[in-house]
């Protein structure tokens, strides 16, 4: 994929795939669960079908010590597509591969995209575990998966109506912004200051690539960040690597209840 317009023909080929093999006429929202958050899917609706990626036009085999899958879920009168994992950009693969199962599921009919992934906050008062609702980013991946004549206006690249109704899903919700880096290493410390002082309260690798992508295609994003790690880490032995990924494993399920809620209220 070189271009825009190729990404979209590729996008297109796999929805059609899809729908075809899960018995399907359209989505109405698509989901992305990031690492970690696949047992949502348990509690997120009714599943219907299931689908590997893998076997599917421009996608390929999950990352070593990865799984990934496509669901077909009801949620309510919903018709729901979910993609368990995600590819990331920085396993090495380009920025149209990353945005590529998001605009598969608008390619199936969905206008609705919702991304969810785990952070590290830059804020004291954000705690681990807790879900952020994003309400900007800044992308600090140097990259764009617009490639092209292309213009885009991100000035409300988060729905606000998306964001509201997630407050009637859950009035404790907090908002915040993105700051993404292309990773996998959150940053060094004077980094991550930067990051905070540029308004930043959030830092991760995901999502930003995807939105971008989502609102070019005319569908409205509502992104959910749970809090994975205190960024600005002060302690005195080494990072623990894996708690990200342990936290979205032990926060899946309300992950997935509050999916749930906001879907039905669509």
């Amino acid at each position: 994929m070189s271009s825009t317009a190729e990404a979209k023909k590729h996008a297109a080929a796999a929805a059609e795939e899809l729908l075809e093999r899960m018995s399907a006429d359209a989505f109405d929202a698509v989901v992305i669960l990031g690492p970690g958050f696949a047992e949502a899917v348990t509690v997120l609706g009714s599943p219907d079908a299931e689908v590997d990626p893998a076997s599917l036009v421009g996608f390929g085999p999950a990352q070593e010590g990865s799984t990934e899958s496509v669901h077909s879920v009801w949620v309510g009168a919903k018709h729901v597509l979910v993609f368990v994992g995600r590819t990331n950009f920085y396993d090495g693969y380009g920025p149209l591969r990353v945005a590529h199962a998001v605009r598969t599921g608008i390619s199936t009919g969905a206008r609705t995209v919702v991304l969810t992934d785990t952070v590290g906050t830059l804020r004291t008062d954000f705690q681990v575990g807790q879900p952020i609702l994003v309400r900007d980013h800044i992308n600090l991946m140097a990259a764009s998966p617009l490639v092209g004549p292309d213009f885009v206006d991100l000035t409300r690249a988060y729905s606000q109506r998306l964001r509201d109704t997630a407050h009637e899903a859950d009035l404790s919700l907090a908002e915040g912004v993105y700051g993404a880096v292309r990773g996998p290493q959150p940053g060094t410390p004077a980094e991550l200051g930067l990051l905070r002082t540029a308004g930043a309260d959030l830092v991760g690798s995901a999502t930003v690539l995807e939105t971008i992508a989502a609102v070019e295609m005319g569908a409205e994003v509502l992104s959910v960040s749970v809090v994975g790690e205190d960024a600005l880490y002060s302690g005195s032995g080494p990072r623990d690597t894996g708690q990200l990924l342990a936290v979205a494993q032990y926060y899946a399920q309300p992950m997935g209840q509050l999916l749930n809620r906001f879907l039905l209220r669509l």
